[in-house]
């Protein structure tokens, strides 16, 4: 069933109305700390940190899926270039602060920071290989 976001769908879990939803681990995190929740696996390439105990999904038989929830800074095409390395030397010094990598990892999150030009060849290569994935999430099914 389609959520429009993870809110409805986690509320509907919660309450019965459905059976079960994948979810990012920091929209989820609270309700499995509180046993609310039961994790099965993470879509990960591997376990996540705050969830030790969790199989991802290709250690639970299906491998070679993976998705994972990742957040960026982007700005608009033509942002001069110097602006984009102010920014990226900014944000670069601030995911190393003991307060941002601890408050991610609290909430599940892994810090990466990196280069513009890193963060291009990233989304380049996820927008490219992952949509198979999602068009045929279960190994040998079409």
């Amino acid at each position: 069933m389609p959520y429009k976001g993870a809110s409805q769908a986690l509320t509907d879990t919660l309450g019965g109305q459905v059976q079960s939803f994948m979810s990012s681990v920091p929209s989820a995190l609270s309700q499995i700390r509180a046993g609310r929740l039961r994790a099965i696996a993470v879509t990960s390439a591997k376990r996540a940190q705050e969830l030790p105990d969790v199989p991802t999904i290709a250690e639970s038989g299906y491998r070679g899926f993976e998705a994972s929830t990742w957040y960026g800074l982007l700005a608009p095409a033509g942002t001069p270039m110097t602006v984009v390395a102010r920014l990226n030397v900014e944000v670069n010094r601030l995911l190393k602060t003991a307060e941002v990598r601890e408050r991610l990892a609290a909430e599940g999150g892994e810090v990466l920071g990196g280069s513009p030009e890193q963060f291009a060849s990233f989304l380049k290569a996820s927008t490219s290989s992952g949509d198979a994935s999602f068009r045929n999430p279960v190994p040998g099914r079409n």
